[in-house]
C-alpha cells in the first residue's frame, strides 16, 4: 500500500514537470499544433478595409478618394501621378516611409476661397485659412436638382428651399452620369448659371453651396457664377462632392479644408452625419 502511494506521487510530479516545461507529452508528436510532419499554416496578412459609411451607416464620407484617373479641370489625362514615395523603408535605407504629394489646390473634393476669382482678394489675403469653420460645419440640406437643366433662377425657385437653411448640397445629373469617375474632363456637367447663383444670393440664407462636380458654375458661365457667389465673401463653395451614397434630406455636415495659408483653394474632407 505504501509503495503504491509513493509510485502515484512520483508519477504526478513527473507529469507536472513535463507540463511546466512546455515540451510535448510524447516525442513522436509535434509541438505547437504541428501534426504528421506538416507545418502550421501562417497567419493571414490583414486586409485594409475601404469604406464610404461608418458607425453602421450613421456617418457617410462624401469626399472622393484621390486617384490618378480622377478628372482634372480641362484635362483629358486626369490628375495623373500625384503621390511619390520620396523616402522608403523598403531598401533598408530609411527608418520610415515619407511621401510627396503634388496636386492643384482645386483637385478632387475641395473648397474655393474668394481669392480664387478676385485678384484683389487674393492679394489681400482672403485665402482658405480665413474661411469660417462655423459655416463649413453644421446642419445641411441635400436636394436633388431637376436632371434636364443647369441650375437657373427658375430651378432655384422650384426647389422651395426654406428660409433659415444655411448649407445646401445640390445633387445633379453629374452623380447619375458618374462624371467624377471618368478621367476625361466633361464640359457638359451640370452647374449654376449666373442667374441661378444670383437668385440664391438674393432670396435665400444659404452660405455654403456644395455640388457634385469640379465647378459650382456651369461651364458656359463658370466664372460669372463664381463671381456672384464670392463677391461679398459670404458664401463658401464646396465642389466635387461624392453624393452617390446618400439620399435627399437633412444631415449634419462637417467639411474641413487644409490650413493652406496663401492658397485660394484646398482639398477637403467632408462627411455627413445622419
Amino acid at each position: 500500500m505504501e509503495l503504491t502511494a509513493m509510485s502515484l506521487l512520483l508519477f504526478l510530479v513527473v507529469v507536472a514537470v513535463v507540463a511546466a516545461s512546455g515540451e510535448p507529452a510524447h516525442p513522436g508528436y509535434a509541438a505547437h499544433g504541428e501534426a504528421c510532419g506538416l507545418e502550421a499554416a501562417p497567419e493571414p496578412e490583414p486586409e485594409p478595409e475601404r469604406r464610404e459609411e461608418f458607425d453602421g451607416g450613421r456617418i457617410v464620407d462624401i469626399s472622393h478618394y484621390y486617384r490618378r484617373d480622377m478628372p482634372a479641370w480641362e484635362s483629358g489625362e486626369g490628375v495623373g501621378e500625384f503621390l511619390r514615395l520620396a523616402r522608403s523603408m523598403g531598401n533598408g535605407s530609411d527608418i520610415a516611409n515619407f511621401s510627396d504629394v503634388l496636386l492643384t489646390a482645386h483637385s478632387g473634393t475641395h473648397v474655393d476661397a474668394p481669392g480664387h476669382v478676385f485678384d484683389h482678394y487674393y492679394h489681400a489675403g482672403f485665402d482658405v485659412d480665413t474661411l469660417d469653420l462655423a459655416v463649413l460645419n453644421g446642419p445641411a440640406l441635400l436636394v436633388d436638382v431637376p436632371r434636364d437643366t443647369n441650375i437657373t433662377a427658375a430651378v432655384m425657385e422650384s426647389l422651395h428651399i426654406p428660409k433659415g437653411v444655411r448649407r445646401v448640397l445640390f445633387r445633379t445629373l453629374n452623380t447619375d452620369r458618374k462624371l467624377m469617375w471618368k478621367k476625361e474632363f466633361d464640359t457638359s456637367y451640370v452647374g449654376f448659371m449666373k442667374d441661378g447663383a444670383q437668385w440664391l444670393v438674393d432670396n435665400t440664407d444659404i452660405k455654403l453651396v456644395g455640388i457634385d462636380y469640379l465647378s459650382v458654375g456651369a461651364f458656359a458661365e463658370c466664372i460669372p457664377a463664381h463671381l456672384v457667389f464670392l463677391e461679398k465673401r459670404e458664401v463658401i463653395l464646396v465642389e466635387a462632392l461624392n453624393l452617390e451614397h446618400v439620399t435627399p434630406g437633412a444631415y449634419t455636415l462637417h467639411c474641413l479644408p487644409l490650413r493652406l495659408r496663401g492658397a485660394e483653394g484646398s482639398p477637403a474632407r467632408c462627411i455627413l452625419i445622419k
